[in-house]
């Protein structure tokens, strides 16, 4: 059976500018990995404006930083994520986390067709930026 793939873009808060989640099945893949208070990355930087985002997937294999603990990146580490395409297939393996007693999320395969929709759904959604 496939996975699921879910992304949702937090409104920017006092902290930080808008930042992506990735639900995996139902569940938020970062805050199981960085624990609460731990962030997505920045919305801005994966989703440039113009640009395909860094979330496409293609046959060459790609790390990609999809989240960091709330004491920074810097500090404890990324979670980050290869991601590739193999045919049918987009893979989300061979994960790196944050210092920490959390177990890298299992290996997740995604419908090339779903996942590039959903690719494309959050690219397009511009809801999330802030007029300057």
């Amino acid at each position: 059976m496939l996975d699921r793939l879910e992304i949702r873009v937090l409104p920017p808060g006092p902290r930080f500018p808008a930042q992506l989640r990735f639900w995996v099945n139902g569940q938020d893949v970062i805050e199981g990995a960085v624990y609460e208070g731990g962030r997505g990355p920045f919305a801005a930087d994966v989703l440039p404006a113009g640009r395909p985002s860094l979330l496409q997937a293609t046959g060459e294999a790609r790390r990609l930083e999809v989240g960091e603990p709330e004491c920074t990146g810097g500090c404890c580490g990324f979670l980050s994520v290869v991601v590739q395409r193999f045919g049918d297939i987009v893979q989300w393996s061979d994960w790196e986390v944050p210092h920490g007693p959390t177990p890298p999320p299992p290996e997740f395969h995604f419908d090339v067709g779903q996942y590039a929709a959903e690719v494309a759904r959050a690219e397009a959604d511009r809801s999330w930026q802030v007029d300057t």
